[in-house]
């Protein structure tokens, strides 16, 4: 039986937070012994065992090796530059120039990466790894429309890049608004509660499409709450919106997220229902096999659009949304009229590269739906195949689930299947070598 490690709090040092993720790839991700890994990396496995420990420091090209090992994409080599950066910065500290308040922040940042993110999902650089140094030095604040367009820019940038980039670059700017936050007067507060709100949102989306879930989860929650603190209700349901939305993607139970849609809405009170939450009622419903219900709810988001609906004003939400939700309700149900017309809809409105690729994987389901196993399965295989596999979000991969799980058990080990579910089931994108996902 292999010994399990003791732990290691990543809090200590940046050297611990280096160890624990070097344990982390060897253990958890890689399933290997320290032994084995030092015949591959050359080393003694005792040095490693310090290493992980964070007792001792290893030099640059020993961790470079153990990225390559590993198959860590530079993620350790980021964190390792990070690490010698900071004790850099404390040994200037020491020598009295910089401030402690200085090093408190260089540290509070640390963790925000850490915890907030996860060094795993991050898919930093070693040039990101400097920026985040730099962004802790920078004693400039932003105007609230500054923050605004950074909003606006890390909106864009989730819907066109992929999302270990997005996330890697909102750490920056969660760390430098909490920073503002903190310093602020109180008239800029609700302000900077509401931009607080809007980038927890974007990178629990984020961690979402990177299948994160724990802590896609704990920024929902912080989005939730900076957007009740900042006393806009249009955020306060946008944000559970948001919510409960990507909650469809493998991180909630479809009850679950019906509960969510239902909380938001007691929000509105006696207002109109809003036409968002119910795209996400009525994707739910359709995930749950209840199609029937699932096209009464359209029902309603279409005669509430025949009356005029517009995009939200911080720019989550677009009336196209409401196309998307009919391509997955009517391919779910096997109406492929319907669903190729919502299809070709999202195509032409929508830029984000995952809801047209989600779309053409709505045909798979429909054809599924309709006893077309064979073709229907090899629809969802060549869509996901064509993406290079940083692109490859959660969120698309779950609905080559979604696919897979309508096929009747009975066809399960037929070959164009088989081949679905293996690709499906392959190392998740964002863990794989950058040089070996381009294309």
């Amino acid at each position: 039986m292999r010994r399990i490690s003791e732990y290691v709090n990543p809090d200590r040092s940046p050297w611990h937070l280096l160890g624990a993720e070097l344990r982390h790839w060897r253990e958890k991700v890689l399933g290997l012994s320290m032994r084995e890994v030092g015949k591959q990396a050359f080393c003694d496995d005792g040095d490693l065992s310090k290493w992980e420990r964070g007792l001792t420091r290893p030099q640059a090209d020993t961790v470079r090796r153990l990225d390559d090992i590993y198959g860590a994409g530079g993620r350790l080599v980021a964190l390792h530059a990070l690490a010698v950066e900071v004790e850099r910065l404390r040994t200037l500290a020491k020598k009295g120039t910089s401030t402690e308040e200085g090093a408190t922040e260089r540290r509070q940042l640390l963790r925000l990466a850490a915890i907030g993110a996860g060094i795993g999902a991050l898919g930093i650089s070693s040039e990101s790894a400097r920026e985040l140094i730099g962004t802790a030095l920078d004693n400039g604040f932003r105007s609230i429309p500054d923050w605004e367009l950074a909003c606006t820019d890390h909106l864009y940038a989730l819907r066109t890049r992929p999302p270990a980039q997005v996330a890697a670059d909102l750490v920056m700017d969660l760390f430098a608004v909490k920073r503002q936050m903190d310093m602020s007067s109180p008239a800029e507060t609700p302000d900077l509660h509401r931009v607080t709100a809007s980038l927890a949102a974007i990178h629990a989306n984020a961690l979402t499409r990177l299948g994160d879930h724990g802590a896609a989860i704990r920024w929902w929650r912080t989005a939730r709450q900076a957007a009740d603190a900042s006393g806009n209700l249009e955020l306060r349901v946008l944000v559970r919106s948001e919510e409960a939305g990507h909650g469809l993607y493998g991180q909630r139970t479809p009850e679950t997220v019906l509960r969510l849609v239902q909380n938001a809405q007691q929000l509105l009170g006696a207002k109109k229902p809003s036409v968002d939450l119910l795209t996400t009622q009525a994707k739910a419903l359709s995930v749950l096999g209840r199609h029937d219900q699932a096209r009464e709810t359209l029902n309603t988001i279409l005669d509430a659009a025949g009356k005029g609906v517009t995009p939200d004003s911080l720019g989550f939400w677009k009336p196209d949304q409401i196309h998307f939700a009919e391509s997955w309700v009517y391919a779910g149900a096997g109406d492929t009229r319907r669903a190729d017309t919502a299809r070709d809809k999202v195509l032409d409105f929508a830029a984000d590269y995952q809801y047209r690729a989600n779309v053409q994987l709505h045909d798979a389901l429909c054809l599924v739906a309709n006893g077309a196993v064979d073709q229907g399965t090899r629809r969802a295989t060549s869509v996901i195949d064509s993406l290079a596999p940083t692109y490859r979000s959660h969120h698309i991969i779950e609905t080559g689930h979604l696919v897979l799980r309508a096929v009747p058990i009975a066809q399960h080990e037929r070959p164009a299947v088989a081949e679905l579910r293996e690709l499906l089931t392959a190392r998740p994108p964002h863990l794989q070598d950058p040089d070996r996902c381009s294309k």
